[in-house]
């Protein structure tokens, strides 16, 4: 079966569900009345929504819950997280109440650097194009100065540029290398404009340059743009208190805890099938706030697990120890993010997100994400060394089994007082269900 289409960009929302629906579903208008029941009702709202993105047919949500009793730097924060797994809200939840008895969060932010590059291709001597660049390099700020000026006004723009020699990796590949301060702002659209006027001035002065033959004043742009790995872009986030301070109802030995909870993290640093789920633990905080805030969650995603190979081999973004009587945990990563511009001035849920921790600053956001994956590998790491992470997961788990099987309000109160007392499993959850149905 061809089911190709010419022209859908041009259809109408309208023409484009019916073409989908008619296309790939048995019952046509039960597709198209369950794209349409997501539409919001606000025709305002929708047609926000619409033009967020490209072939839009309807919105697909996700829940936005709210973690509170974060205590970072000495204020209380309740931050906002956009997820759809069970039991990660309650997990970040618990850690910042176990946390805001003993001190709470600190975060620093470490640095704000952020980077572009332009890729080219140079056929010649290396040692011109050193010098090229030397004589030309205050062009290149210059060039720019029609789009750095506000982001100057607010204490940002353009802080250094390289010249970098790749040819060893790639033949005559060099690039030109520089670093952004962009403030509030996640900074993308201003650094790609940036590096692409960069370009521009390369290969205009290029041509200009009298010491380069007729082969050297040809360089190739091949392309420009910024990197979503900002390793000098760090936040970090640590905990710490007395030993006898972790005890609590879960925690009877906290000596034992603790040198378990060093034990495992030492694990998650040293073996990387295990720094992969251990790290996930972490963005599951990460992740939920950057996308409750309207930033990009897979820019971050690329460069923290870019950043946790750093060392050559995959390993654990956090870190643990014990000394002189005291449990250490932190961890140091990489956070573009903004709190101006794109998403931030348009959603109105990012808005109010935003507004729910007090419309921070760029760096103010950096410090409330690395906090809440903290808190996030600290409840995942408190209930693999103590209770096992099944038990409280498969219970916050079991309103989606109950919703799966459409079950009754007589059922889910009959099965959520059976599973007060046993363990759940999705297998023991349907055993119960047919049970009650018989």
């Amino acid at each position: 079966m061809n089911n190709a289409v010419a022209g859908f960009s041009k259809l109408s929302k309208e023409e484009k569900i019916s073409w989908i629906a008619d296309t790939y579903f048995s019952n046509p208008s039960e597709a198209i009345s369950l794209l349409k029941n997501y539409w919001n009702t606000d025709q305002n709202l929708q047609k926000l929504h619409d033009e967020f993105i490209e072939n839009t047919i309807t919105n697909f949500y996700l829940p936005l819950g709210i973690a509170p009793n974060f205590l970072v730097n000495g204020k209380y924060y309740t931050i906002p997280m956009a997820i759809e797994e069970s039991s990660v809200v309650a997990a970040a939840a618990k850690s910042a109440k176990f946390w805001s008895t003993r001190g709470g969060f600190k975060a620093t932010v470490l640095n704000t650097e952020k980077i572009g590059q332009v890729h080219f291709i140079f056929k010649g001597d290396p040692e011109k194009l050193k010098a090229f660049f030397s004589q030309n390099k205050s062009k290149f700020f210059s060039d720019t100065e029609h789009l750095t000026k506000n982001m100057q006004q607010r204490g940002g723009g353009i802080s250094d540029i390289e010249l970098r020699d790749k040819s060893a990796a790639l033949p005559d590949y060099f690039q030109l290398h520089a670093t952004f301060e962009t403030k509030d702002s996640m900074g993308a659209n201003f650094i790609n404009s940036c590096l692409e006027q960069f370009a521009k001035t390369l290969k205009e002065k290029a041509v200009a340059f009298e010491a380069f033959s007729e082969t050297e004043k040809n360089i190739q742009v091949v392309m420009s743009i910024l990197s979503n790995y900002v390793p000098n872009c760090l936040v970090r986030a640590e905990v710490s208190c007395p030993i006898e301070a972790l005890a609590e109802k879960s925690i009877e030995n906290p000596q034992e805890f603790a040198e378990k909870f060093v034990r495992a993290v030492q694990i998650a640093e040293v073996e990387p099938y295990r720094a992969v789920t251990h790290n996930k633990g972490i963005m599951n905080g990460i992740d939920a706030v950057v996308l409750a805030t309207g930033n990009d969650f897979r820019a971050i995603e690329a460069a923290v697990h870019a950043y946790a190979s750093k060392s050559g081999q995959y390993s654990s973004l956090s870190h643990a120890k014990i000394e002189n009587g005291i449990f250490y945990f932190w961890m140091e990563i990489p956070l573009a993010l903004g709190t101006v511009g794109g998403l931030t001035s348009l959603h109105p849920l990012v808005k109010f997100a935003l507004q729910m921790l007090e419309k921070p600053s760029a760096k103010e956001l950096m410090q409330i994400v690395a906090t809440a994956g903290l808190a996030q590998n600290f409840a995942a790491l408190r209930s693999l060394t103590t209770t096992g992470i099944q038990e409280g997961h498969m219970k916050m788990h079991l309103n989606n089994i109950l919703n799966q099987f459409e079950a009754t309000d007589e059922e889910r109160s009959a099965v959520k007082k059976h599973f007060k007392i046993y363990a759940v499993s999705h297998s023991a959850v349907v055993n119960l269900i047919s049970e009650l149905r018989k």
